[in-house]
C-alpha cells in the first residue's frame, strides 16, 4: 500500500508549493485506513535512553510539528516519531515563502521559524493518544519574542513530561534569531541545569523522561568539545546530531535556489552530518547514545551513520524525494546486512568506523 501511495502522491506533491505539499501530506496521513504495522525483524530492535525501540528509524522533528499524525507514522513503520518543534505559545513563524526544494540536489532549505499551534493544543493531542503506546518524543523550543528563553524550555518540560516518551532540547535551529547562542558553553550549562532540574521535579508524577540535546552541524570542533563536555557534566540522556546547516556546499547545482536564507537539509548534508556524528561519538566516550539525522536517503547511508556512532537515525527531507517506502527500504537493508555479516544486533556496529571517519579530510 505504501508503494502505491508513493506512486500516486509524490508527483502531485512535487508539483505543489513545498509548504502546501507538506500540509496536504499531513491531511493525507489523517485519512489513512486502519492498518497494523508490519512486525519488525527482532534484530533491528534497539535500546537507548532507557527506551525500547522496535527499529532504529524515526521521523525527525519538523514534519509533524503539531502532533497531528504520530500514530499514522508509527503504523507506516517508523520505530519512533518526534513531534515539534513546540513552543509555549502559538506562533506563525516567518513569512512565506519559507520552504524551498533543491530538486537536482535532493535538498531542502527552510526558514520556517518554529511555526506551531503552541503547547496547549499539542498537549491535548498527545494526551488523547497516550494510551496507544509507541515512542513519541517532543522537540521543544523557545518563542521568538520570549523575554526568558530558558524559562520557555523549563515550562515545556514540566508541561509535556506526562505524555512525552523523551524530550529534545532544540537550541540549533538557525531560523530563530539568537537561538544558536544557547549552544555556547556558559548558556548551555545554565539551560541544561534548569531543564534537568525541571525533569527531576516532575519525575515522581510523570516518570523518568529522557532529555536529549539537538545540535547544529556548523559547530567548530572546539565548540563541540564544549557542548559535549557540558552535556556529559549535566548528564543528558543523549544527543541528536545534527540540525540543518547554514553552509552551502560548492557542489550544489541549484545555485539560484541555494541563495535562499535558512537551514539546508537533505542529501547535501549527508557527509557533514556523518562527520559530526563521528566527532560527537568519540567525544561522548559512551556516556550517552546518539541519534543521527541529515541526508539519510538509503540503507547504505543509514548503515554508514550507525557505524559513525548513531544508535538511532531520523529522516525527513529525503522522504520528499524517495517517499515513505524509504522507511521499509532502510529497515530491509539493515536487516540484510546483519544477516550477511552474522551479527545479532545493530548495537554491535555502532561507532565501528568513528575513529576512521574523524581522521578523514573535512567534508566541504
Amino acid at each position: 500500500m505504501i508503494r502505491a501511495f508513493d506512486a500516486l502522491s509524490l508527483p502531485l506533491l512535487r508539483w505543489l508549493d513545498a509548504e502546501d505539499a507538506h500540509r496536504l501530506a499531513i491531511h493525507g496521513l489523517k485519512l489513512l485506513p486502519p492498518m497494523r504495522p508490519q512486525t519488525d525483524d527482532a534484530k533491528l530492535a534497539m535500546r537507548a535512553f532507557g527506551l525500547n525501540f522496535p527499529n532504529p528509524v524515526g521521523m525527525a522533528a519538523g514534519f509533524d510539528k503539531n502532533a497531528e499524525v504520530p500514530d499514522a507514522l508509527l503504523k507506516l513503520g517508523f520505530g519512533f516519531v518526534e513531534v515539534g518543534t513546540v513552543t509555549p505559545y502559538p506562533q506563525s513563524g516567518n513569512p512565506r515563502p519559507r520552504l524551498f526544494r533543491l530538486e537536482r540536489d535532493e535538498g531542502v532549505i527552510n526558514r520556517m521559524g518554529f511555526n506551531n499551534d503552541g503547547a496547549d493544543v499539542v498537549l491535548r493531542r498527545l494526551a488523547s493518544r497516550a494510551s496507544r503506546g509507541g515512542i513519541v518524543g517532543v522537540n521543544v523550543g523557545a518563542n521568538k519574542d520570549s523575554p526568558d528563553r530558558i524559562a520557555d524550555y523549563v515550562k515545556l518540560i514540566e508541561t509535556f513530561a506526562p505524555v512525552a516518551s523523551y524530550f529534545t532540547v532544540n537550541v540549533s535551529s538557525p531560523n530563530t534569531p539568537g537561538l544558536r547562542n544557547l549552544q555556547q558553553a556558559s548558556q548551555l550549562d545554565d539551560l541544561l541545569a534548569r531543564v534537568i532540574d525541571a525533569r527531576e521535579r516532575v519525575r515522581e508524577t510523570a516518570g523518568d523522561t529522557p532529555v536529549l540535546l539537538k545540535i547544529a552541524p556548523d559547530l567548530g570542533l572546539s565548540e563541540l568539545d564544549d557542548v559535549v563536555h557540558v552535556a556529559r557534566s549535566r548528564r543528558v540522556d543523549g544527543m541528536i546530531v545534527a540540525n540543518t546547516t547554514l553552509a552551502r556546499p560548492s557542489s550544489l547545482r541549484e545555485t539560484y535556489r541555494a541563495k535562499e536564507q535558512g537551514g539546508l537539509s537533505g542529501r547535501p548534508l549527508l557527509r557533514l552530518a556523518t562527520r559530526m556524528v563521528a566527532e560527537t561519538y568519540v567525544r561522548a566516550e559512551g556516556a550517552f547514545p546518539l541519534i543521527g539525522v541529515g541526508g539519510i536517503d538509503s540503507g547504505g547511508a543509514a548503515l554508514t551513520r550507525i557505524r559513525a556512532g548513531a544508535s538511532l537515525i531520523q529522516l525527513y527531507s529525503p522522504l520528499i524525494y524517495k517517499g515513505l517506502g524509504l522507511v521499509e527500504d532502510i529497515k530491509r537493508d539493515l536487516a540484510s546486512t546483519l544477516l550477511r555479516t552474522g551479527r545479532e544486533s545493530l548495537s554491535e556496529i555502532v561507532g565501528a568506523d568513528a575513529a576512521t571517519i574523524t581522521a578523514e579530510d573535512w567534508p566541504v
